[in-house]
């Protein structure tokens, strides 16, 4: 799928009423090119960046709130992008839906710090 189409694909997306937001965190890496990732890895966060999803990057994975045709599009063009000269990639997904609005992942942090009364290093 071209950018323009994934772009178009992600706008439709903008108008609609009804939410159904997931937290989607994965992490993607080719298991044939050696022990550094970092050069996959700003590939990949080069793509997250322009969608203009909600991330956060972590040194584990990163994690993408959105509707999920909207996080699913964004890890299928990591995927593709990767595979223009990888042979064999690793992926890990792990999603989190919940019917509702947008900014799940700053408020599940916000509720944890005002339980405990203080701000986290996060």
């Amino acid at each position: 799928m071209a950018v323009a189409e994934r772009a178009a694909t992600l706008s439709q997306f903008a108008n609609r009423k009804e939410f159904f937001m997931v937290l989607l965190e994965f992490s993607m890496a080719p298991s044939t090119k050696g022990d550094s990732m970092s050069a996959y890895v700003a590939r990949s966060l080069d793509i997250i960046d322009k969608s203009g999803l909600p991330y956060q990057l972590t040194p584990m994975g990163t994690i993408l709130e959105g509707e999920w045709a909207e996080v699913m599009a964004v890890v299928t063009a990591c995927f593709e992008a990767m595979r223009t000269d990888c042979d064999r990639i690793g992926t890990h997904i792990k999603i989190d839906y919940r019917a509702g609005p947008a900014g799940r992942m700053s408020a599940k942090v916000d509720a944890v710090e005002r339980k405990l009364g203080r701000k986290l290093s996060t």
